[in-house]
């Protein structure tokens, strides 16, 4: 095949190599990276919930335990940006694959590790220092994981259809937490309790390191061949240095962390938080509400997709603001269905993963294309890390803390917030770009 360039229709060089890699073909390696990813961490946001506060906090109350539990589930978002930052040097000495493979690597074997973890009443402190060391390789790990997928899809798209490719990478959140959510759902209604606490959950964290296996084998399949290689290079997509990416996108980098916090503030609240809050109130049993959630994820998944063709007819941006006004209603109404029966909790559930579906779909790529092609690369995965920092990474322990001392209106205060900055954000963003 000829390597040289022709002119598109809007006046951006397109490169005959570009057919060799399907913008198809690219999708099916953003799906399965994320959903093993994301599979990882929820395993971990559940057993936050159901495990960790007996295995290793049993000298606190439930509540006491489940908030220290979300301590550790933060160390991960706060470890992100320094694992991209690592791996970015990485690959610039070697080369996307190993970075890759060693990021994979670590992400399993820290998730792994967890399973072989001895409990409080058997190394004291030890053990919850260990949990958290382990909580913050897996950050590490999963700040170094990027591998450029979705910005290499989002540029290859047509032009007519981003809305709907950008969606694609979005899919392995919903994804992620059913598998994460069925696995535990089964072992918790064929177990007793004891064996449940004593070694039923280890089980999760071993399938999360298989799973992690094959993921790295289906995206090396794609990465380390020739053709990716030359459309990256083409697309000028490359790991740059942090201090030089602040310097000259650090604007940028904040606009678009916080163009997606209703999402990402929305993330947690319909996914870990909702298990915490009910369990604690005993109004509903366990396996209840993770089969509700299992729906919920499925409602995720048909919103996420739903997403794409929402964006491809309005805008990425205007679907997100849209989506953040309906955030900001919804918050209206967090303290009525959370603290009312069961159907009013598994409202809230529902409307929720809808809510998020729709919303986080489109909130990965909406303000990244403000960065220059050499900047996108690393400019995209900063942006994620700094979103799930600001909106996620303590969106369990603060509703739940909150709403334990003052009620529930903490939740509804905290999704308004989110909604806020992303209009705030959006606009900002729209009036910058008006300028130039």
């Amino acid at each position: 095949m000829s390597s040289a360039n022709t002119i598109a229709h809007d006046g951006t060089p397109v490169h005959a190599d570009h057919s060799k890699v399907a913008p198809g073909e690219i999708a099916i390696g953003v799906v399965i990276g994320r959903a093993s990813e994301y599979f990882d961490f929820f395993v971990f946001g559940i057993a936050a919930v159901l495990v960790f506060p007996a295995v290793f906090f049993p000298f606190e109350s439930r509540l006491g335990g489940m908030l220290l539990s979300f301590v550790v589930f933060s160390l991960a978002f706060v470890a992100r940006p320094i694992g991209t930052a690592l791996f970015m040097g990485m690959q610039r000495r070697w080369s996307r694959g190993t970075k890759l493979t060693g990021a994979l690597f670590l992400l399993g074997t820290a998730t792994a590790g967890m399973a072989f973890l001895p409990g409080y009443d058997v190394l004291g402190g030890r053990a919850i220092a260990l949990l958290a060391i382990f909580r913050f390789l897996q950050g590490i790990a999963l700040g170094g994981s990027w591998d450029g997928l979705p910005s290499l899809l989002a540029l290859n798209a047509p032009a007519q259809k981003r809305g709907w490719y950008a969606m694609l990478g979005q899919l392995g959140a919903p994804i992620g937490f059913m598998l994460a959510s069925g696995l535990f759902l089964y072992l918790h209604a064929n177990l007793s309790n004891e064996d449940f606490i004593d070694w039923g959950w280890r089980y999760p964290f071993f399938v999360a390191f298989a799973i992690n296996v094959v993921a790295l084998f289906a995206r090396l399949r794609l990465v380390v061949t020739e053709e990716y290689t030359k459309l990256m290079e083409e697309r000028e997509l490359e790991p740059i240095g942090i201090i030089e990416m602040l310097r000259a996108h650090g604007s940028n980098l904040f606009l678009g962390a916080f163009a997606a916090l209703a999402s990402y503030a929305l993330f947690h609240l319909v996914t870990v938080f909702p298990l915490s809050w009910i369990v604690l109130g005993t109004t509903q049993s366990v396996n209840q509400v993770l089969a509700v959630q299992m729906v919920g994820a499925v409602v995720g998944i048909f919103g996420t997709i739903a997403s794409g063709f929402i964006a491809d007819r309005i805008g990425r941006r205007t679907t997100l603001g849209l989506l953040a006004c309906l955030i900001g209603i919804f918050s209206l109404f967090a303290p009525w269905l959370l603290g009312g029966g069961r159907a009013a909790q598994d409202a809230f559930i529902l409307v929720g993963f809808a809510l998020l579906g729709l919303s986080y779909g489109q909130a990965a790529g909406a303000v990244t294309s403000n960065f220059s092609s050499r900047f996108r690369y690393t400019g995209a995965a900063l942006t994620s890390d700094l979103a799930w920092l600001i909106g996620a990474a303590f969106a369990p322990l603060v509703a739940l803390g909150l709403s334990s001392k003052f009620g529930l209106g903490a939740v509804s205060l905290y999704l308004l917030s989110g909604a806020a900055c992303t209009l705030l954000a959006l606009r900002v963003n729209r009036v910058l770009a008006s300028r130039d």
